[in-house]
């Protein structure tokens, strides 16, 4: 992943133990935090078949490493920090998760004096593992924040994605390798889908290829991975690749190759759609957290006794659905504790036990801005998306919040970098932040007839209405507010956001279909990837927006929760149309 900013900051929102900012709100039985493992221990690279059960982290402090530590002791390894670079040069394996901006990581690595450690740990060809950026700093130089010189063992440039000929970017999903014969930890892995999330990469040369162990293809072929005798390092995150990322980390972490679990031999030729799981969370009026869903965001149960509808525990149902193949898992948090975010210790606690045993990516959604607590202290959005990293999310997302810094920015034209989606996106970069669009739509007879753009409906409106517009809302669709979803999703473009979650308050929850013409509009629009939400009822709603529409992904909920539709359903039957999944 990449920034724009120095990761010096991550120390201004690191949270002292001083400071008892976190409040348990309901029991841990509550949360489903009983939930097994999804798979046997026996089934790890138990460590002492290598004499060693020690694995060393280089972990500067940014984003999400928890789901590399995680899996890591999944695999029966324990963890030792980088302090010094004795450590460095003490290490017997040694692991480089890199996330943020490439000047940064190298400001931090120069500032800690660890840089020499790190290119003669590297040299000497000692069991090396670095991912994303890890791998990217292994090269001579970067140009995402002008040229930077990295530790300059392979020969190229990391430079940016070509994006003039409606490339999106960030490349994120799950895309295809294409692994060199010979290629080590990758062996197992032929033509399989692993995850991605980057604006950066590196391309193969004649003066590189020796190192090239795959490569993948988006816009252009980059490099996937590189290899040389006990060095590797990868630009998709395995500790995010499911089964397939595992047994990539086993065979590192293990010098006997027949421990690993093999995956099948895949099929995969190119970047997949995904199928997104989204849980619903709220407490209910015990103060249990449940996973829930409702039409047009009413939860409660059309009985006398108006309870929150309860579908599940957020831990077992997310690990469910891991299980069951979900490329992504979202939790949104609806209940927010408005009054104070960084109190909402249970769902902090979800996405902590959920790292545990779930290895594809996980979002968070739900109370992310700026705010001050009860007794006057001011607390960043910044802060708040911090904690929510460090227990174990990937990315952000935006609701509120971005709809109003997008009405200030069009208001204005200025970018503060105030608002909680800029800060975000310039500390942990675009790829980290999802915003969220609910928009409802008003139909008219003309596009002359409001001042935001509209689109001609496959559908005509009650009164017999050709076009219609898309009204942004807020609040949960309690609040409409005077800006479109074309124009909203274009601001938040501009001002970082590396991802669209879009919604519709009309189809919500009624199960037949996609707002095609909405998904359309948007998607065509921005140059970013879309997720389409709201109203799948059946797996052909899923093949009709991916042949419809560019969204890059769609989500469910309530049908997978009712498990009327399981998710593996939606996936074979997109296979059998053609539609690109990982299996």
């Amino acid at each position: 992943m990449e920034a724009s900013s120095v990761f010096s900051l991550h120390s201004s929102v690191s949270f002292s133990s001083a400071q008892p900012l976190l409040f348990l709100r309901c029991r841990d039985g509550n949360l489903g935090l009983k939930f097994k493992p999804l798979r046997s221990r026996s089934l790890s690279v138990r460590a002492a078949s290598n004499g060693d059960s020690v694995v060393t982290l280089l972990d500067y402090g940014a984003g999400n490493v928890r789901s590399v530590r995680n899996a890591i002791r999944y695999l029966g390894f324990d963890i030792k920090d980088v302090q010094t670079p004795e450590d460095i040069l003490n290490a017997n394996r040694l692991i480089f998760p890199g996330v943020g901006a490439f000047a940064s990581m190298m400001d931090v690595l120069n500032g800690k004096g660890l840089t020499g450690a790190l290119q003669a740990y590297v040299k000497e060809d000692r069991p090396f593992l670095g991912i994303c950026l890890g791998l990217q700093l292994l090269f001579e130089h970067s140009t995402e924040n002008g040229q930077v010189n990295g530790l300059g063992v392979i020969p190229g440039v990391v430079d940016r994605f070509d994006s003039s000929n409606g490339l999106q970017v960030p490349h994120i999903g799950w895309n295809a390798l294409k692994v060199r014969e010979g290629s080590g930890i990758l062996d197992d892995v032929r033509n399989h889908h692993v995850y991605f999330v980057h604006s950066y990469r590196a391309v193969p040369s004649e003066d590189n290829k020796e190192w090239v162990s795959s490569t993948c293809s988006y816009g252009d072929d980059f490099i996937a991975s590189v290899g040389r005798g006990n060095v590797h390092a990868v630009q998709f995150h395995p500790e995010k690749s499911g089964d397939v990322g595992l047994s990539i980390l086993r065979r590192f972490l293990s010098s006997e190759s027949s421990v690993s679990k093999k995956p099948e031999e895949g099929k995969a030729s190119k970047l997949a759609k995904r199928v997104i799981a989204c849980l619903d969370v709220r407490a209910n009026d015990n103060g249990d957290l449940v996973v829930t869903k409702g039409d047009q965001y009413d939860v409660r149960e059309n009985t006398e006794e108006n309870e929150v509808r309860n579908l599940g525990k957020p831990v077992d149902l997310a690990g469910q659905y891991y299980k069951d193949g979900a490329d992504e898992v979202s939790f949104l948090n609806i209940t927010g504790f408005r009054d104070f975010p960084l109190g909402d210790l249970p769902m902090l606690q979800v996405l902590r036990y959920t790292s545990e045993n779930v290895f594809v990516p996980l979002t968070v959604g739900g109370g992310i801005r700026d705010f001050t607590d009860a007794n006057g202290r001011y607390y960043t959005s910044l802060e708040v998306a911090a904690e929510y990293f460090r227990s174990g999310a990937d990315k952000i997302s935006i609701g509120s919040d971005a709809v109003y810094a997008a009405e200030e920015y069009l208001r204005t034209g200025v970018k503060t970098g105030k608002s909680s989606l800029e800060q975000i996106s310039r500390v942990y970069g675009n790829q980290a932040v999802v915003v969220s669009i609910d928009p409802r739509r008003v139909y008219i007879h003309s596009p002359k007839d409001v001042k935001y753009r509209s689109t001609k409906v496959a559908k005509p409106g009650p009164k017999g209405e050709e076009y219609a517009w898309y009204e942004c809302t807020v609040k949960g669709g309690r609040e409409g507010r005077p800006i479109g979803a074309y124009e909203l999703a274009k601001a938040v473009e501009d001002l970082g956001a590396g991802e669209i979650l879009l919604n519709c308050i009309d189809c919500d929850g009624q199960g037949k279909g996609f707002d095609i013409d909405l998904i359309e509009l948007i998607s065509d629009a921005v140059s970013i990837p879309v997720i389409a939400s709201s109203g799948a009822g059946a797996p052909e709603h899923f093949s009709e927006v991916f042949r419809k529409t560019n969204a890059s992904a769609a989500l469910a909920a309530g049908i997978f929760h009712r498990k009327e539709v399981p998710i593996q359903s939606v996936k074979e039957h997109l296979l059998n149309e053609g539609i690109e999944v990982r299996v």
